[in-house]
Parts: structure tokens; C-alpha cells; sequence
């Protein structure tokens, strides 16, 4: 491994693509430490309750921490939310359906229509989150500077206010830019290395938290202390865990197909054997996202009503107890909730991203089929039958994941800042981006006849169901 890094470094376009990726992930972590001129207080905890829990895990898949009110403190979450918006209504737009069968240049325009969107999102999003978080505590607000309150003193000044979502909205703009030139002139998906590198920067400060926390004797595995068995009981499942993300995330249901035969002259053509690869999970980290953050709104919601009525009240008791259940990770209703959800959209995200009909009709045109099923609706029949038993796994193996961090959390009392590394967004996102990356490094390698990364460790067999 040590001569193929070695190897690495000594091709000249593919050093330079690693330092300046490297050099612009830098310089992310360097804005994100930046904060906003009229903060006083960086990091904040203001957002109480299920806000704050609400923060604290969107700020995962946000390429930022949501908590810490800086020049990036929305992340990169407003381009995805927009990319997202824009494939929804690719599926049902005509006209942006038009553009995507028009190739590079369809792609070209959706691309520009995200950054618009993007720019609106930003604005709305910023506007709310400093509404939220500069005025939350205190008389004014206590994250506010005080040269910058206005003149009675009760809130941020008004120009200051649209200062601070200027600065925030071209933050955000600035990580989609970043994300665009890695793309083009680095290596590797750059939104999806922003993501990573966020989730990856929270690690020591977890580590720390638990060797803090960790006594050196055995425990017997007692709730909230950490133990030499404990530790090995975490790295045992961490192992686990990685391994059976790596498995499913490469996993792949590979349906036969045969090309049909035609001659030229003396000579046959066609006639070869190969396989339509369809991915068990199809929908990839997506399902968990959108399930989480709409399982965090009804606590919110509920907690916000319940103020609404008299402290000891039987509506107030009620809404309470309700909001407080579906804001605890460890409480049963939320776990099968959250499950419940999870396998929703695992079904709604592939039913969007993946057509029966269109493959079929591209099997078709090319002259290829499926042994043993007509070209056409059977096909198509059949394609549909295959992908929804092999969703039927990759749901149920994401529900697994996301809650293993609730089940260490529940079961061992560890901090769920710790717990949260052993599955759900962070862990899948971090494994499908690292293979992301030893895959375009690889096509660099072997373009020049050099081994990949992963040949001779079993990296080039995909699991197959």
C-alpha cells in the first residue's frame, strides 16, 4: 500500500489534483472558523430542545455546524436542497424533463437553474437562521455584539441584519463554487468531499470527549462509563459496521442480458452475454436524510404548541409528552417511526431516480434483452419486480444503520456525538465518498499501467445478490 501512494505522488496531474483538492478543503476549514462580524460568541447552544437536536444532526450532511454562527454557518445545504428540489421536479416538468435528454447542454442549463435556486434558498434560509439564533437569548439576543444592537438595545440593527445574510448567502455560494473546481480541476465529487470533510473534522472532538471520559478499569458494561470493554466492544462494532456498509453500498443485483445477432457480409456480429448491474441500495443516504429531518419537525412543532397552554394543563402535559417521545432517539415509537420512514422513501427516492420503462426502452433500441422475457411491458414488468425486492434490503439494511446509533446510545450511555460515527448519515456518506475517490484515483492509475488501489485486496469483486 505504502509503494502505491508512493506511485501516486510521483504522477505529475495527479499530485497536482490531490494538493489543490487538498489546498481547497483547507481553505473551507479556515472559513469555517471565520465568524460573523457581529457575533460576540461563536459557538452557541442557544436553540434549545429539539431545535438544538435539530441542528446538531442536519449539520451532518450540511458541511457545516449549524450551532456556530459563522461565514459558513448554513454549509453547503441550500445547493443541496435545491439539486434535490430540481430532480423532483425533473420527473415531473416536462420541460425540465426536455433538458435532460438533451445531454451536456440540458445538464448545462439545470445546472445554472440550481444556482439560482440556490442563491433564493440561501436568502430564505439565512434570514430564518439568524432570526432563530441571534435572538434567541437574552435582552437583544445573547450572541449579539452590543456595538451592534440598535438603538434601543432589543435586537440586531437592521442594515446589520441584512449585512449578516449577505455575508452567510455568499458563504454558501462560495462551498458551491469550491465544490464546482474540485470537480473540474481536482479530483473526486466535490460537494460530496465538502460533506465528508465536515463530518471527518467532528471526529477528535468526539475521540476526546471519550477518552475523557474512559476509565482505565472494567466496568461490566455499565451504562454511561466507559470501560476497557467497552472500548472493545465499540471497535468490534465499528469494524462491523464499516464492513457492512462497504458490502451493501457495492452490492449489486446483476440481471443477464444478450444482444441480438446481425450479419455484415460474412461476417456475425452481436450475440454477446453480458449484465444490467441494478444497485440494492438504489436510493442511496437520501431515505436517512429526508427521514430524520421530517421526524425532528412534529417534536419541534409539538414543543412550540405546548407553550402555547398553561404549565400543568392537561393540553400542556399532553403536547409535552408527545413532543419529548418523538425527540428521544432511545424511545420506541421514535425508532419505528423513524424505520417506517426510512423504507417510505427508500421506495419513494427509487421510484423517482430509477424508470423500468425507460431501461426497457433503451434494451430495446440497442437490440438487447432478457433471456426468457419479452422486449417491451414484460421487460419492464420484470425490471420493476427485481427492484422492488432488492429495495426491500437496502431499506432494511439502512434502517439497521440508523439505529445502531441508538442502540449504542441507549445501551452503553456513550455521548451520542461518539454513538452517531457508528452509523446513519455520517457513516454512509463517508464510506460512498471515500469509494468515490479510490475509483477516480484508480482510473488514473491504470491509464498509465499501474495497479489500482484496491487490486489484490479484494477491491475490484462487487457483492453480488
Amino acid at each position: 500500500m505504502l509503494e502505491k501512494l508512493r506511485i501516486i505522488f510521483t504522477i505529475p496531474e495527479l499530485r497536482k489534483k490531490i494538493f489543490l483538492t487538498l489546498g481547497l478543503l483547507a481553505i473551507y476549514r479556515i472559513g469555517f472558523h471565520i465568524p460573523l462580524p457581529m457575533v460576540s460568541n461563536t459557538p452557541t447552544d442557544s436553540a434549545g430542545g429539539g431545535a438544538a437536536d435539530f441542528l446538531q444532526r442536519v449539520s451532518l450532511f450540511a458541511a457545516s455546524d449549524l450551532r456556530q454562527l459563522t461565514i459558513f454557518g448554513l454549509g453547503i445545504m441550500p445547493y443541496i436542497s435545491a439539486s434535490i428540489i430540481l430532480q423532483l421536479l425533473g420527473t415531473t416538468v416536462p420541460a425540465l424533463a426536455e433538458l435532460k435528454k438533451e445531454g451536456q447542454a440540458g445538464q448545462k442549463k439545470i445546472n445554472e437553474y440550481t444556482r439560482y435556486l440556490t442563491v433564493g434558498i440561501c436568502l430564505v434560509q439565512s434570514w430564518i437562521y439568524l432570526s432563530v439564533m441571534l435572538t434567541a437569548t437574552g435582552p437583544g439576543g445573547g450572541n449579539i455584539n452590543p456595538n451592534f444592537l440598535n438603538a434601543t438595545g432589543t435586537a440586531l440593527y437592521f442594515p446589520w441584519q441584512i449585512t449578516a445574510v449577505a455575508v452567510m448567502t455568499c458563504g454558501s455560494i462560495f462551498l458551491m463554487w469550491l465544490g464546482e473546481q474540485i470537480d473540474e480541476h481536482g479530483i473526486g465529487n466535490g460537494i460530496s468531499l465538502l460533506i465528508m470533510a465536515g463530518i471527518l473534522a467532528q471526529m477528535p472532538k468526539a475521540l476526546y470527549e471519550l477518552v475523557r471520559n474512559m476509565e482505565t478499569q472494567l466496568t461490566g458494561l455499565s451504562r454511561g462509563q466507559v470501560g476497557i470493554e467497552t472500548l472493545i466492544l465499540l471497535f468490534v462494532l465499528f469494524i462491523g459496521v464499516v464492513i457492512g456498509v462497504v458490502f451493501i453500498t457495492l452490492g449489486q443485483r446483476k440481471i443477464p442480458t444478450q444482444s441480438a445477432k446481425f450479419t455484415r457480409g460474412r461476417k456475425v456480429y452481436g450475440g454477446t452475454r453480458q449484465f444490467l448491474p441494478l444497485r440494492i441500495n438504489q436510493a442511496g443516504v437520501m431515505p436517512i436524510i429526508f427521514a430524520s429531518s421530517l421526524l425532528m419537525i412534529p417534536g419541534v412543532a409539538l414543543g412550540a404548541a405546548a407553550g402555547l397552554f398553561e404549565p400543568g394543563s392537561f393540553l400542556f402535559n399532553a403536547l409535552n409528552l408527545i413532543g419529548l417521545t418523538l425527540n428521544d432517539p432511545a424511545s420506541f415509537i421514535y425508532s419505528l417511526m423513524y424505520v417506517a420512514l426510512i423504507f417510505f422513501f427508500c421506495y419513494f427516492w427509487t421510484a423517482i431516480t430509477f424508470n423500468p420503462k425507460e431501461i426497457s426502452d433503451n434494451l430495446k433500441e440497442s437490440g438487447t434483452f432478457i433471456p426468457g422475457y419479452r422486449p417491451g411491458k414484460r421487460t419492464t414488468d420484470y425490471l420493476e419486480k427485481v427492484m422492488l425486492r432488492i429495495t426491500y434490503v437496502g431499506a432494511a439494511f439502512l434502517s439497521i444503520v440508523a439505529i445502531v446509533p441508538t442502540v449504542v446510545y441507549g445501551s452503553l450511555g456513550v455521548p451520542y456525538s461518539i454513538a452517531g460515527f457508528y452509523g446513519g448519515t455520517g457513516l454512509l456518506i463517508a464510506v460512498s465518498v471515500a469509494f468515490d475517490l479510490v475509483q477516480k484515483i484508480d482510473a488514473h492509475l491504470v491509464m498509465r499501467n499501474y495497479r489500482g488501489l484496491l487490486e489484490g485486496a479484494g477491491g475490484g469483486v462487487t457483492p453480488v445478490v
